[in-house]
């Protein structure tokens, strides 16, 4: 069994969790942490470090601005910590990886295995594709989502970068009126409705287009991979993990 600290407990994807967990009989959700300290099935507190429950892992689906607090309460606690919350700033990332040299940490843009397989087909396709073709990405989310490009939208960009090898620079969205340069990778967003997110990398070359396309039709899917990097992460040496562990 593992034990999970939930943070943004009575959020949409707080509350997605909990319901998934309780439907299976090795995770267990002992507490959660959220500023809405609406009454449910655990206990709510308002700060992490009031939680007294037992735990194995922490699970953030909450705002950056939770971070301080989280990796202090772990680093104290010597737990793991899975991130699945987007929007950091190059310092907050910087904070992430010198914590990971001290407990097991997980991060991941994206928790669905389905976002996941397609970065990894994107890291063995991209350089070959990149000779012939040039790379856009599509991300379309619902209107409540405050951070553009989404982190799902940048981890496939960087995993082409990386693959590439070459000097990409990104263009978010398109404006003016000068030519598209070779070394770019376009990125843009859309927003409105409910739309739970859709990613689409398009490879257009001069006689054919190539499609890379992974539709989320219910946020169940960020929960289902979530709870698997619980399972993955209980009981792990200090490090940085990823969904490439877990797939691995």
């Amino acid at each position: 069994m593992t034990n999970v600290i939930i943070v943004g407990a009575n959020g949409k994807m707080g509350k997605i969790i909990r319901k998934l967990a309780s439907d299976r009989d090795d995770i267990n959700i002992t507490a959660g942490v959220d500023k809405n300290s609406e009454k449910c099935e655990i206990n709510i507190y308002e700060n992490i470090s009031d939680v007294l429950e037992d735990f194995d892992v922490v699970l953030d689906f909450s705002r950056p601005t939770s971070l301080p607090s989280l990796l202090d309460f772990c680093i104290l606690k010597n737990k793991p910590l899975i991130l699945c919350t987007t929007g950091y700033t190059e310092e907050e990332l910087h904070d992430i990886q010198e914590a990971s040299e001290k407990i097991p940490l997980f991060r991941s843009a994206n928790m669905s295995i389905g976002v996941n397989v397609v970065n990894n087909v994107l890291k063995n396709i991209s350089k070959f594709l990149y000779k012939e073709f040039d790379i856009e990405i599509i991300e379309k989310h619902h209107n409540q989502k405050v951070d553009a490009p989404s982190g799902t939208a940048i981890l496939l960009a960087d995993t082409i970068k990386k693959a590439v090898e070459e000097d990409i620079k990104y263009t978010y969205g398109r404006e003016g009126s000068s030519k598209r340069s070779k070394n770019e990778i376009g990125i843009h967003a859309v927003r409105g409705g409910n739309i739970v997110g859709e990613h689409t990398v398009i490879f257009a070359g001069n006689s054919e287009i190539i499609e890379v396309k992974h539709s989320a039709l219910s946020r169940d899917v960020f929960g289902v991979g979530a709870l698997l990097a619980c399972k993955f992460m209980n009981g792990k040496e200090k490090g940085f993990y990823s969904m490439d562990d877990l797939i691995k």
